[in-house]
């Protein structure tokens, strides 16, 4: 590459605003507050589900129910049902409104027999996984 005095110019032009924009933005960003996640972030993140279910054994399509509360959760949040299957997590067409104090009661149906790991989510929130064995 042939450097002419014109090119040279450039170059130093170049350089210099580059050093000088790299200065320039490491002085705004050490000068910007950080800034804290949102309410809604930070509810998401503290939101806890529990989650009781009435029996630990039934038969297929047998009645029972889960309950339990939720907390860091808008009154009313939908929470839903999920059945591990096949190592993933499905929902299931089982689904209620948490009441103005958090808890929710949920009446479920299942059909698939052996030992059904569960959960209750909602959003990004989910309960601890508890069992039902459906004989």
């Amino acid at each position: 590459m042939i450097v002419s005095k014109r090119n040279s110019l450039r170059l130093a032009a170049v350089a210099t605003l580059g050093v000088l924009s790299l200065g320039l933005a490491g002085t705004a960003v050490a000068a910007t507050p950080t800034v804290s996640a949102s309410a809604g972030q930070q509810a998401a993140a503290h939101a806890t589900i529990t989650a009781k279910p009435s029996v630990t054994s039934v038969r297929a399509w047998q009645d029972f129910h889960v309950t339990g509360t939720t907390t860091g959760l808008k009154a009313g949040s939908t929470v839903t049902l999920q059945q591990k299957q096949h190592g993933k997590w499905v929902s299931l067409p089982a689904s209620v409104r948490t009441a103005h104090n958090g808890s929710y009661a949920l009446r479920v149906k299942l059909g698939i027999k052996g030992l059904n790991e569960l959960r209750i989510v909602s959003g990004a929130t989910a309960s601890p996984v508890f069992t039902v064995t459906v004989r």
